[in-house]
């Protein structure tokens, strides 16, 4: 995905608005949100699956579905370790984030094409 313009300078185009819908539809989940929250705040930027399941007052098949949900959006990437699942924020999917929700006098990316 492209990087947009705020929402308020003008709208997304099509193709851009149904992949950035997708990204909030799995944020809008509380554990999701939470999940991905604790990902991205984890000391070096990536949390081991054993570091996140305490938080979250769920069983782990059901850690795994919204982890496998925020990796589908973009969110997230993994990478296997022995036999743990190492989680990190995706970089560029929050630069969209912002960029679509950034005020007008902040700088963003390139309009999208219609």
């Amino acid at each position: 995905m492209q990087r947009c313009s705020p929402l308020v300078r003008e709208p997304l185009c099509v193709e851009d608005a149904g992949e950035v819908s997708s990204v909030f539809k799995a944020l809008a989940d509380p554990i999701r949100l939470r999940l991905f929250s604790l990902i991205a705040s984890h000391a070096g930027g990536e949390a081991c699956v054993c570091d996140i399941s305490p938080a979250v007052d769920v069983a782990q098949p059901t850690i795994s579905h919204h982890l496998k949900v925020l990796k589908a959006a973009g969110l997230v990437a993994s990478e296997r370790r022995a036999s743990w699942v190492y989680y990190r924020v995706v970089p560029e999917a929050l630069a969209t984030l912002t960029a679509v929700l950034s005020p007008v006098d902040q700088p963003t990316g390139t309009p999208c094409a219609s």
